[in-house]
C-alpha cells in the first residue's frame, strides 16, 4: 500500500510538472505574438462637400485629406480644396470662392485591442485661404425726410425698392484661423477608413472687400459676429502602408 501511495504521488508530480511546463510553453508562444499596424500615408476625401452641392444649389466644393502615422498614436494632418459659396442676406448677396489648406496634427485616445487600427481622435489645425469675394448684388440704405425722435439728425434711413445688380468684385483676400477638431476613422475594410467629426474655428485675420465685410471664407465656414465658425466633416480615405510596426 505504501508503495503505491509513493507511486502515485510520483506520478501525479510528473504529470503536474509536465502540464505546468506546457501551459509555460503555451502562455510564452502567445505572449512572444505581436499585432503590427501599418505606418504610411492615409489619403482620401471628404464626401460631405458633394452631397451638400447636390441639396444646396448656392454651394460647391472638394476637400482632399490626409495623413501619415509617425507614432503610436500621432498622425500629421492636412486638408486642402476648393469651396464656392453665395450668401443671401436681407439686403444683399454676396459669392466667396477660392482655395485653402489646413495644417496640423492628430493624437488617437483610443486604445486599439490587438490588430485593430481605429482612432478616436483630436486635433489641432492652422488655416489659410486665398479667395475672391464679390458683392452681386444690394440695396442701398438711402436717407430721406425728416424724423422727430429726439437726438436723431433729423433723417430717416430707408431701403428702396430699387436693387443694384451690377457685381463688384474683389480679388486675391486672405484668411488666417485655427480650428480644433475632434472626430473618430474605422477600418472598415483592410486599409479603407470611414471617418466623421466636428471642428470649432477660431479667426485670426481675413481681408474684407472694400466697404463690404466678408460673410464667408473657403474652409472656414460661415463667419459669425464673434469671428468664430464650425464645421463637420465625413471621410472615406486609404491607407497606403509602407511600414509595419
Amino acid at each position: 500500500m505504501c508503495k503505491f501511495f509513493i507511486s502515485s504521488i510520483i506520478v501525479l508530480v510528473i504529470s503536474f510538472n509536465s502540464y505546468s511546463q506546457k501551459k509555460t510553453t503555451q502562455e510564452s508562444v502567445k505572449d512572444s505574438i505581436t499585432y503590427k499596424t501599418g505606418y504610411g500615408l492615409r489619403i482620401g476625401a471628404d464626401i460631405s462637400r458633394p452631397v451638400l452641392s447636390l441639396f444646396d444649389k448656392s454651394y460647391s466644393g472638394l476637400e482632399l485629406v490626409g495623413d501619415y502615422r509617425i507614432t503610436k498614436n500621432w498622425y500629421l494632418a492636412t486638408e486642402l480644396g476648393y469651396e464656392k459659396e453665395t450668401t443671401f442676406e436681407d439686403f444683399t448677396t454676396s459669392t466667396s470662392q477660392g482655395s485653402f489648406i489646413r495644417i496640423g496634427a492628430n493624437y488617437n485616445a483610443y486604445k486599439n485591442w490587438l490588430d485593430m487600427n481605429n482612432e478616436i481622435f483630436i486635433g489641432g489645425r492652422y488655416g489659410f485661404a486665398l479667395f475672391d469675394h464679390s458683392l452681386d448684388s444690394y440695396t442701398p440704405n438711402t436717407t430721406l425726410g425728416t424724423s422727430s425722435l429726439p437726438g436723431s439728425d433729423n433723417t430717416t434711413a430707408y431701403f428702396p425698392s430699387n436693387t443694384i445688380t451690377t457685381p463688384q468684385k474683389e480679388t486675391g483676400l486672405m484668411a488666417h484661423w485655427a480650428e480644433i477638431q475632434i472626430g473618430m476613422k474605422v477600418e472598415t475594410m483592410k486599409n479603407l477608413f470611414i471617418g466623421a467629426g466636428f471642428s470649432y474655428k477660431i479667426l485670426i485675420s481675413i481681408d474684407d472687400q472694400t466697404g463690404f465685410k466678408s460673410l464667408y471664407s473657403p474652409g472656414f465656414n460661415r463667419i459669425f459676429e464673434s469671428n468664430t465658425g464650425f464645421g463637420f466633416f465625413y471621410t472615406i480615405s486609404y491607407l497606403i502602408p509602407f511600414v509595419n510596426k
